[in-house]
């Protein structure tokens, strides 16, 4: 067997050629100037006092936006501008807070917190008053019109509590709360419906009847509880998500928790963004962290295995350096997604609380279309409203079936064991 031999001195090279002088130099990569000001953070702005409403005059809201015209009307709004403070407000209000901090503060101890809680535990009871029907169905059960019909009877008993009084204003804000529980019609959930909770409480804010000291305790104790009932509420009528990107988007039903949720976590000392992946990290944390928390429920409705499986959106933002681009990404997506979007923004309601521009459309049931180019007219409910020739269509296209419905209807035939592993995983 060959053995290695020493080389002796005489056998180097007199002067070894410097192959250091060759190697490249090592520069770190940095964007340029003008690629950090492609994403500038997004800032909040101010959000202006509640106005005077003494011989204000109520009036029941109704759908404005129904053309590229009126969506780009209200972009250029003071409307736009005030739901876009309010939700950045209460995003900002719960930056390095957990749950359970706010649970023990003052904030949560507010009257009209504690009247917003009992409301939704009536709701709670209204939905186990509305039992659903046997159809063997994964999509939409008929029995969600019940829950509705009871939620509307209950609404102005509910308003009282928060001493809503005047009968015009309770038909004004009452639309909001309303629109949050989901679409009869269509017996679907979306993004859409809980931004008419948020614009609910904006109303009642507007309205005085919600302080801004009470802006941790609405993001932290209030909301969840919303996202609680919700969540009984798609599990029970398998409410088909409302505009769903499918496997491509955040979660087929909620947006608010990944915002509110990242700006909980901004400095957080251990909790990382690929912290998602860790089991027993969201397990332990998730009471404390909305993102957390919304990615435990999405793990839980899928049928399949692995962030990158059902959710490779999520997964793609994991791989984030810091909850710092998370949080500025979730507030461009809010305004792009959310806000930017006719087949969304089209849905909004205008009342006196949050006003249309004047030159909005008024009567959506006479209104023709203006000829768009790229968009045609469709009447969906009863509603007249336009599709981009490249949308997907997510005001009312295909039907796509609950995954919690699927999921709860394999379980029952017992075909739900384990989560599948996609083959080739």
């Amino acid at each position: 067997m060959p053995s290695a031999t020493p080389i002796s001195d005489a056998e180097l090279p007199v002067n070894p050629p410097d192959l250091s002088k060759k190697l490249p130099k090592l520069t770190p990569r940095r964007p340029q100037p003008e690629q950090r000001a492609s994403n500038p953070p997004v800032p909040t702005p101010q959000l202006p006092s509640p106005p005077q409403l003494s011989g204000h005059k109520y009036y029941p809201p109704s759908r404005r936006i129904l053309s590229e015209h009126d969506h780009q009307l209200f972009l250029a709004s003071p409307t736009h501008d005030l739901i876009v403070s309010f939700v950045f407000h209460l995003s900002d209000s719960v930056r390095n807070t957990t749950i359970s901090q706010v649970r023990d503060s003052p904030a949560a101890q507010d009257p009209a917190i504690t009247a917003l809680l009992a409301i939704l535990d009536e709701a709670e009871a209204a939905l186990k008053a509305c039992p659903p029907l046997d159809t063997g169905s994964r999509f939409g059960n008929p029995a969600f019109r019940d829950f509705l019909c009871r939620v509307n009877d209950n609404v102005p008993a509910w308003h009282k509590k928060l001493g809503l009084i005047n009968e015009e204003a309770q038909a004004e804000v009452s639309a909001y709360l309303a629109n949050s529980f989901g679409n009869g019609s269509r017996i679907d959930y979306g993004s859409g419906h809980e931004l008419n909770f948020i614009l609910w409480l904006l109303c009642l804010r507007q309205s005085s009847l919600l302080k801004d000291s009470t802006f941790p305790a609405l993001t932290l104790i209030v909301f969840p509880r919303y996202l609680r009932l919700m969540r009984d509420v798609q599990s029970t009528y398998y409410l088909e998500p409302a505009g769903s990107h499918g496997v491509w988007g955040l979660d087929d039903y909620q947006f608010l928790p990944f915002l509110f949720g990242a700006s909980q976590l901004l400095n957080h000392k251990h909790i990382r963004p690929l912290s998602i992946h860790n089991e027993l990290t969201v397990e332990e944390c998730k009471k404390d962290y909305l993102y957390l928390d919304q990615i435990a429920w999405v793990n839980s409705t899928k049928t399949v295995q692995g962030l990158r499986w059902h959710s490779p959106m999520l997964d793609d933002i994991s791989s984030s350096k810091n909850w710092t681009k998370i949080e500025g990404g979730m507030r461009r997506m809010f305004l792009a997604e959310v806000l930017g979007k006719l087949p969304v923004a089209q849905h909004f309601l205008f009342g006196s609380l949050l006003p249309a521009s004047e030159d909005m459309s008024k009567d959506a049931e006479s209104w023709v279309g203006e000829g768009d180019v790229g968009e045609v007219e469709v009447t969906v409910d009863g509603m007249k409203h336009t599709h981009s020739a490249n949308s997907w269509g997510d005001c009312c296209g295909i039907k796509v079936p609950s995954a919690v419905g699927a999921r709860l209807e394999a379980r029952k035939h017992g075909d739900a064991g384990e989560l599948r592993r996609v083959p080739f995983d």
